[in-house]
């Protein structure tokens, strides 16, 4: 997790679409893994992804944002409003 800033924070997931529930899986590689029941088809992961995010988070699911990685199993998202003691309350 990187990127803090006053407006809000970058940070790298390692998705892993067509799991059996949507879940944060903990930390992988300094990475937040989040396994999405979503499969990897016509962007499905990548919405259910987002929505899982600010449902967790509290915040719009427009203050998220793929900032690269959109067909990879790895992802750069900003997170607006959010800091990143918000995204470190997520990890079990």
């Amino acid at each position: 997790m990187s990127g803090d800033t006053a407006k809000g924070i970058h940070i790298t997931v390692k998705v892993v679409p067509g799991s059996s529930r949507t879940e944060i899986a903990g930390l992988y590689n300094n990475m937040l893994k989040i396994k999405v029941a979503a499969v990897a088809e016509k962007g499905r992961a990548n919405k259910a992804l987002l929505e899982f995010l600010a449902r967790q988070l509290g915040i719009r699911k427009n203050a998220l944002r793929i900032t690269s990685g959109q067909t990879s199993g790895i992802k750069h998202i900003w997170l607006e409003g959010v800091t990143k003691k918000d995204v470190e309350k997520l990890c079990p």
